[in-house]
C-alpha cells in the first residue's frame, strides 16, 4: 500500500463524519448512521484502490450498501482488505455525547479477520504491556501484572469497561481490587484504543463488544505499538457455525494481533463525530463551513498524524 494512501482514506472518513454529525443531539440514530454510510460508500469511488469490504454493515441482504463482501474503490489501486463503522457510536450521536467516530481499517488482500458480528472478549493494553498479559489468566493476575510493570500501584491503575448488564461481575471485581474504573456508555473502538493513547490515562481495556469493532481496533493499537487480545464469544449454535463458515474452526481460542490483522501493513484512519478523548467533534464554523479534527496511522511506518482540517459546505457536506 502506498502512503498516499492514508490521505485518501482520512478523506473518506471526514466525509462520513460530516454527514452523521448533522444528526447529532436529534435522537435518531438510524438517520445518522445512513447518512455516514451514504456519505462513506459515496467517497470510496475516489479512492485508487481495489477494495472489499470484509467488516461492514451486515450481510448483502441485511445491508444497501458497505456489506461484506462489496467492492469499493476505482479499480485502479492496491487488492485491499476494508474494514469499515461508518458511525462507532449511534447512540452517542442521537444522544449528542462524546466519542462518536467514522472510522477505517485498510490491509493488504487476505490480512482482516472475517469476523462475525457477535460478541468478543477483549483485552486491551498500550506498548507497555504489550505480550506481557492473557485472556487464559484471571482478571486479579492481568491488573497486578499490569501494576508491576507500569511501575503504579493498583490503586492508581484506570480501566476502561462499556457499562453493562453483562459486565457486573467484572465491575465488582475491578473494585474489590481497587482500581480506578472508566465506565463508558458507548464506544467500544475508541475505548479499546486509548491504553495505547498516553493523554488517555487509561491502562486497560476490558470487558466484550462487538467482533467487527473489535478488528478496527486492533488495527489501530498495531499503529500504536500496543495489542488487543481477544476471544469470540457465539451465543448460540447457529453463532458457531457461523463463525465456522468465516473460517474460525474453533471460536474458543485466544486470538492474537495477526490472527485478527495479520503480519502486514496496516493504515487506520478515524474522524471524530462528536468531541472526545483524543479527536474533537465536528464544529460548524461561520460562512457554510465546518472544522474536523482525524488521525491517520500506519503501521509499517510508525506514523501517527492528527488532521484538523477546514470545510466549505455546501447545502450538504461535500468534501471530494
Amino acid at each position: 500500500m502506498e502512503r498516499e494512501l492514508a490521505l485518501e482514506i482520512v478523506r473518506v472518513t471526514e466525509l462520513a463524519a460530516l454527514s452523521a454529525a448533522r444528526w447529532t443531539g436529534r435522537g435518531d440514530k438510524n438517520s445518522a448512521d445512513e447518512a455516514a454510510t451514504t456519505a462513506m460508500r459515496t467517497m470510496f469511488d475516489t479512492v485508487s484502490i481495489s477494495g472489499t469490504v470484509v467488516i461492514g454493515e451486515g450481510e448483502m441482504d441485511e445491508a444497501p450498501m458497505l456489506y461484506i463482501g462489496e467492492k469499493v474503490g476505482n479499480g485502479q489501486g492496491p487488492e485491499v482488505d476494508i474494514a469499515v463503522d461508518p458511525l462507532e457510536g449511534t447512540e452517542l450521536v442521537a444522544k449528542g455525547l462524546n466519542n462518536s467516530l467514522a472510522v477505517i481499517a485498510v490491509a493488504n488482500k487476505g490480512n482482516l479477520l472475517h469476523a462475525p458480528d457477535i460478541y468478543m472478549e477483549k483485552l486491551a493494553v498500550g506498548p507497555l504491556l504489550k505480550g506481557k498479559l492473557s485472556l487464559s489468566r484471571t482478571l486479579e493476575e492481568n491488573i497486578l501484572t499490569a501494576s508491576t510493570l507500569l511501575g503504579k500501584p493498583v490503586s492508581n491503575l484506570t480501566v476502561s469497561i462499556l457499562e453493562r448488564d453483562r459486565h457486573l461481575a467484572i465491575i465488582q471485581e475491578l473494585r474489590r481490587l481497587g482500581v480506578r474504573i472508566n465506565l463508558l456508555s458507548d464506544g467500544d473502538v475508541a475505548g479499546a484504543i486509548a491504553p495505547a493513547m498516553e493523554e488517555s490515562e487509561i491502562d486497560l481495556y476490558v470487558g466484550s463488544g462487538g467482533a467487527p469493532e473489535g478488528i478496527l481496533a486492533a488495527a489501530a493499537l498495531r499503529c500504536l505499538g500496543g495489542e488487543l487480545l481477544a476471544r469470540l464469544m457465539p451465543g448460540t449454535v447457529e453463532e458457531e457455525e457461523r463463525c465456522r463458515q468465516m473460517g474460525i474452526d474453533d471460536p474458543s481460542v485466544e486470538l492474537s494481533m495477526e490472527d485478527m490483522i495479520g503480519t502486514d501493513d496496516v493504515i487506520f484512519a478515524a474522524t471524530g463525530i462528536t468531541a472526545g478523548d483524543f479527536l474533537g467533534g465536528v464544529k460548524y464554523l461561520s460562512d457554510n463551513r465546518a472544522q474536523t479534527h482525524s488521525i491517520v496511522m500506519r503501521a509499517r511506518t510508525g506514523t501517527v498524524r492528527t488532521i484538523e482540517s477546514i470545510h466549505h459546505l455546501p447545502n450538504k457536506p461535500n468534501i471530494a
